[in-house]
C-alpha cells in the first residue's frame, strides 16, 4: 500500500496566496482566464492529453497524474525561486 504524503506550506495561512498564484500562472502559459486552480488543472490535463475528471480519478495512472502535477508543481516552483532571487538582490 502506497503513502500518500500531503504537501503542506510551512506557513499554513499562506496556502490561499499560494494556489491564487498557481492559478494566475496556469492562466498566463494557458492563455485564459481561470476563475479556480481545479478549473485551470482539468485545462491543463485536457492540454497534456490526460484523462482528469472532476472528482474521484482512482483509475487514473501515476504517470499520468506526474504529468499534470510535475507541470503545475514545476512552474509554481521557478516562479516563487525567480521571486526570492528578485527579493534578495534588493537586499
Amino acid at each position: 500500500m502506497s503513502r500518500r504524503r500531503k504537501r503542506r506550506p510551512l506557513v499554513a495561512s499562506s496556502r490561499n496566496q499560494l494556489d491564487q498564484l498557481q492559478t494566475k500562472l496556469l492562466s498566463e502559459d494557458l492563455g485564459r482566464s481561470f476563475t479556480s486552480k481545479d478549473e485551470a488543472k482539468l485545462e491543463l490535463a485536457k492540454e497534456l492529453g490526460v484523462p482528469l475528471k472532476p472528482g474521484s480519478n482512482r483509475d487514473l495512472r501515476s504517470e499520468d497524474a506526474g504529468k499534470v502535477g510535475g507541470a503545475m508543481g514545476g512552474r509554481l516552483v521557478k516562479e516563487l525561486v525567480a521571486m526570492s532571487l528578485k527579493s534578495l538582490q534588493k537586499k
